[in-house]
């Protein structure tokens, strides 16, 4: 790493997460878990929030200063007013952004062209890139001093259509359970090694039908095995819709739904297998959390899941939308508990050596030590 303790330069770095909102969600806690990473380096660090406060508040370090903007539309003066304030009493000389947020650290920059901004891209829909709006981004991102790319696919776009100074891509890290809070908001309902958990917020992309499908043809062989989906409802109209599919499936002392839930990585812990059936991903946070708890792993095939998953290895990848293949290969697992169990350790190995906080929250601050 170019960076070194002992001559202090890591002190010189005063840097701010900022985020649209703490509601659980995977840039979210990414924001929370940066902010966090940092200040155990000894770096001064701060998040602000500024539209939306949430659970995720709860998991941030009272020593990390923290600021909720309140920002209620899309030019509001008051809450730029705070920003910028809070920027100038604490000497900030880095934003980094993340998500949608890049307009405010943009706006910020515009008042104090000496503040350097990182863009941390976290968009989900990697696989529809062509669909994405680029002239407002492609016009920010003049002010960009780097962007962070969450997966390869996005990496290579933003190297293609923005005008950044420099590009990365650092994949996303998972926090060890051991530092996880123990606070839950329950127990994951039914009976003990007999659990598949999906660890997702509640809307389409996530294509929780797809995964209730399948469960459907695992429920008629294995009727003792529960289905517990862990995840913000973001969506009424397809929330209404899953509860729909359980009612007339007849699922409903099967499958949980545990909305809102802060702390899905410590009742990960509780489960046996984790399922994501994403039509389309960034990197998903799920996954990783899903190898540090050692759990026997099935995901579709999209965004960076197939670098995590080696197929039947560390787990199993299967198309997105294939109801059948994702029911063939939970049935597996379920039947194959040594199998499982291997898979489980062979992941958790893997996210430690690649996906460690100690690992990726050094390449950040190589990359806020290049352009401080």
């Amino acid at each position: 790493m170019i960076y070194n303790l002992k001559n202090n330069t890591i002190k010189n770095i005063k840097v701010l997460q900022l985020i649209d909102s703490l509601q659980v969600g995977g840039a979210e806690m990414m924001a929370v878990n940066i902010a966090n990473a940092l200040h155990r380096k000894g770096v001064n660090t701060h998040l602000i929030a500024s539209r939306h406060e949430g659970s995720l508040k709860e998991k941030l370090l009272p020593e990390v200063g923290y600021l909720f903007l309140n920002r209620k539309k899309f030019i509001d003066i008051i809450a730029f007013l705070k920003l910028h304030q809070y920027i100038k009493n604490h000497k900030i000389n880095i934003i980094h952004a993340h998500a949608t947020s890049w307009f405010l650290a943009v706006v910020m920059k515009l008042r104090n062209p000496s503040l350097k901004i990182v863009w941390h891209d976290h968009f989900g829909n990697s696989e529809k890139l062509n669909q994405r709006n680029n002239l407002p981004l492609k016009i920010g991102s003049y002010f960009f001093e780097s962007v962070i790319s969450v997966n390869n696919k996005l990496h290579y776009w933003a190297v293609s259509k923005l005008n950044a100074s420099t590009y990365f891509y650092v994949p996303n890290f998972v926090t060890p359970l051991l530092n996880q809070s123990n606070k839950t908001i329950d127990s994951l309902k039914g009976e003990d090694e007999k659990r598949i958990v999906c660890l997702a917020n509640l809307r389409p992309q996530k294509d929780h039908l797809n995964l209730l499908e399948a469960f459907k043809i695992v429920y008629y062989k294995f009727p003792d095995w529960t289905l517990h989906l862990i995840g913000l409802k973001s969506d009424d109209l397809y929330y209404q819709q899953l509860q729909d599919f359980i009612d007339r499936n007849n699922l409903k002392t099967n499958v949980f739904i545990y909305e809102n839930c802060s702390n899905g990585a410590v009742l990960l812990t509780q489960a046996n297998i984790g399922v994501l059936a994403s039509q389309s991903e960034g990197l998903p946070l799920a996954l990783l959390e899903y190898g540090m708890a050692k759990l026997g792993v099935v995901v579709t095939d999209v965004g960076e899941c197939g670098e995590v998953i080696d197929n039947d290895k560390n787990g199993c990848l299967v198309p997105a939308s294939n109801s059948q293949m994702l029911a063939e290969k939970i049935v597996f697992l379920i039947s194959h508990e040594k199998e499982r169990s291997q898979m489980g350790e062979n992941l958790n190995q893997k996210i430690k050596t690649n996906y460690s906080e100690e690992k990726v929250i050094n390449q950040i601050l190589d990359i806020y030590l290049q352009i401080e």
